[in-house]
C-alpha cells in the first residue's frame, strides 16, 4: 500500500504490476478516480509493438490504483487498423457528453505516411465496451498531433491540438462530440521542430484557462511552456517554463500529459506527466534540440556522431510517471520537484 505520491520512481497497481496508463489522464466519478492512457506493457523497443490497447485503473486516494483491464483492446485481426499494435496510437482523452450521456474518446494516430489523424470512439460507460465511430479523421482537413480535450461547464467542448510541425489549433467540437464544427483558433506558431509544441494539456483555474506544452522530441524530454488566457480560444499569453530549478531544461525528464484538480481541494491541481525513457536521463537537451532543427531544416549532413551519442534505447515498457503539484502566484504557474508529497498536506 502507497501513503504517498514519489515522482520518478516505479509505481505499481494492487496486483503488484507496473501501472500502464502512459500519455494518460484522470477522471474523477461518483468520487472515484479514473486513470487511463497508452498499455505499453509489450512495447519494450525490441519488436514492433507500439501499444497494447487503452488502459484504465480506478482509485479513491490517489495513491493505490487498482487495474480495471484494457478497456479499448489492440485490434489483432487487421494490420491497417489504427488500434493494430503495431500502430502508433497516442495519447487518448476521454470526455463525458451529458446530452449523449456517453463517453467519447478521441486518440491520436500516426499513420504510416507519417501524416497524424483521429480515431474517434463511445461507449455507455467509461470502462467500456467502446465502439469505433470514426477513422481517419483529419479534424479540419489538418494532419492532428497532440492534443487536449475539454467541456465547458455549459456542455461545449473544445479541442486543443497540435497541427503537426506548425502551430497549435483550438476548435469547437459538435454537440455529440465525435467531430470539430470549424470554428478554430491559432496560437504558437513556430517554424519547425524542436520549436513547434506538442504534450497538449488545458486546465481551467479562477476563470483563466491554461496550456502547459512541450517542444517537439520525440520521446526525448524538453522544456515546458505554460500559457494563460480569459477564454478558450484565447489569445493566450506566454508565461515561460514552470519548471523551478529545472536544470537539466527537460521539465525534470518528463513530458505533461494531462492537469486535474484534486475533489474535494481548493486549490490542489495535479500535472500527470512520463519519464518515457528512464534509461536515457544523461542525454543533454541541448544535444538533441540541435539535431532535431539540424533535421527539419535540411541540415542533417551537419549532425555528428558525438551529437547522437549511442543509441536511443525506446523501451517504454519501464516508463515511469511525475505527478507533481502546480504552485500558483497570481496568474503564473510553477512546478516544484518534490521526491514523495501527499494529498493531505493540501488544503
Amino acid at each position: 500500500m502507497y501513503n504517498s505520491i514519489r515522482p520518478g520512481q516505479v509505481w505499481l497497481d494492487t496486483n503488484g504490476n507496473r501501472i500502464q496508463a502512459h500519455g494518460g489522464s484522470v477522471m474523477c466519478l461518483n468520487n472515484v478516480y479514473y486513470w487511463y492512457g497508452e498499455n505499453k506493457e509489450k512495447t519494450d523497443g525490441k519488436s514492433d509493438i507500439w501499444h497494447w490497447g487503452v488502459r484504465c485503473y480506478t482509485s479513491t486516494d490517489l495513491y493505490n490504483w487498482e487495474d480495471r483491464g484494457v478497456i479499448i483492446p489492440p485490434n489483432l485481426e487487421d494490420e491497417s487498423s489504427p488500434l493494430h499494435p503495431n500502430s502508433c496510437m497516442d495519447r487518448p482523452h476521454i470526455i463525458y457528453n451529458k446530452i449523449t450521456n456517453k463517453f467519447v474518446c478521441w486518440i491520436k494516430v500516426m499513420n504510416r505516411d507519417k501524416s497524424q489523424s483521429e480515431v474517434v470512439l463511445e461507449a455507455n460507460d467509461i470502462l467500456g465496451p467502446y465502439k469505433v465511430i470514426q477513422e481517419g479523421l483529419r479534424p479540419l482537413g489538418m494532419s492532428a498531433g497532440d492534443f487536449d480535450l475539454a467541456v465547458a461547464d455549459d456542455g461545449k467542448a473544445y479541442y486543443y491540438f497540435e497541427r503537426v510541425h506548425s502551430e497549435l489549433i483550438c476548435a469547437d467540437l459538435t454537440d455529440d462530440y465525435t467531430n470539430v464544427t470549424g470554428y478554430y483558433s491559432t496560437h504558437f506558431p513556430r517554424p519547425y521542430p524542436p520549436y513547434v509544441r506538442e504534450g497538449v494539456a488545458h486546465f481551467r483555474r479562477n476563470g483563466k484557462h491554461y496550456l502547459l506544452t512541450s517542444g517537439t522530441t520525440d520521446y526525448l524530454p524538453n522544456p515546458t511552456e505554460v500559457a494563460v488566457a480569459d477564454t478558450w480560444h484565447g489569445p493566450f499569453t506566454e508565461l515561460g517554463n514552470p519548471h523551478v530549478g529545472d536544470v537539466t531544461n527537460t521539465s525534470f525528464h518528463s513530458q505533461i500529459s494531462s492537469v486535474f484538480k484534486v475533489e474535494g481541494k481548493k486549490d490542489l491541481y495535479i500535472a500527470c506527466a512520463d519519464r518515457w525513457l528512464p534509461n536515457e536521463m544523461d542525454r543533454k537537451y541541448e544535444n538533441y534540440s540541435k539535431i532535431f532543427e539540424l533535421l527539419f531544416t535540411g541540415r542533417s549532413d551537419q549532425i555528428t556522431p558525438e551529437m547522437m551519442g549511442k543509441p536511443i534505447e525506446r523501451n517504454t515498457s519501464i516508463a515511469n510517471y511525475v505527478w507533481l503539484p502546480l504552485r500558483f502566484d497570481g496568474d503564473k504557474v510553477y512546478i516544484d520537484w518534490l521526491d514523495e508529497w501527499r494529498i493531505e498536506d493540501y488544503k
